[in-house]
């Protein structure tokens, strides 16, 4: 590999993760430490957690989880509390009370768009903000629109993505893959093809990862 090529960082994740969000503010701050981050290419994969969902729920997140996963209302409570807490250590708000799940299938396909204008960090922000943060319906074509719109996408393409089928394949490209690298959950770190992460792994541990992609790209060199 020639040494001027980016070092490729791939995650698969799902912008209604809230271990995803989690995640990525571990990465950034990875990269903040990591002496070589001009040098790394970060590209998130599709990765849906619920690919069965309808577009929009009616019930709450809280009642939704309870119901997914057999939890009582308390437990779950106790569960999200736990992930807030977590999120504020991190400057992220968490507000379960007003997130608006949904299928993000769509959100994906836009990612896919983004990644191709250089914008796809900016939407992958943003989808998480919209959805954790600002209590708007992820999987609504409006939200998705304008949330494009605000990360720099122009409105006439977003619109054209989303009343076609353009990126349907790309996103099952990379569910494909991750099944084949046997992924379990999410999110997953791969380093250059060299070595992966699984789960919303430390700062220290994502850094140590880049050092050791580094190190054994310069190597093989």
């Amino acid at each position: 590999m020639p040494t001027d090529a980016p070092l490729d960082v791939e995650v698969w994740s799902d912008v209604i993760c809230p271990w995803c969000r989690i995640g990525r503010a571990h990465l950034d701050l990875a990269l903040a430490e990591f002496e070589h981050a001009d040098r790394v290419r970060v590209t998130y994969r599709s990765f849906e957690l619920e690919p069965n969902s309808p577009a929009e729920q009616e019930e709450s997140v809280i009642d939704h989880l309870a119901a997914k996963y057999g939890g009582t209302t308390a437990q779950i409570e106790g569960m999200v509390g736990d992930v807030v807490g977590r999120g504020q250590a991190l400057g992220i708000d968490f507000r379960f009370d007003i997130a608006r799940t949904g299928n993000t299938f769509d959100a994906h396909r836009l990612l896919h768009l983004a990644r191709e204008h250089g914008r796809q960090d900016e939407l992958k922000g943003r989808l998480m903000d919209a959805y954790f943060t600002e209590g708007r319906p992820i999987g609504a074509p409006a939200t998705l629109e304008e949330v494009a719109v605000e990360s720099g996408l122009d409105r006439d393409e977003v619109r054209a993505v989303l009343s076609s089928d353009r990126y349907a394949a790309d996103v099952r490209a990379d569910e494909d893959e991750a099944r084949a690298l046997q992924v379990g959950g999410v999110p997953f770190f791969v380093f250059d093809r060299r070595l992966a992460a699984s789960g919303a792994q430390p700062p220290e541990v994502l850094l140590g990862a880049l050092r050791q992609a580094w190190q054994a790209r310069e190597a093989s060199s």
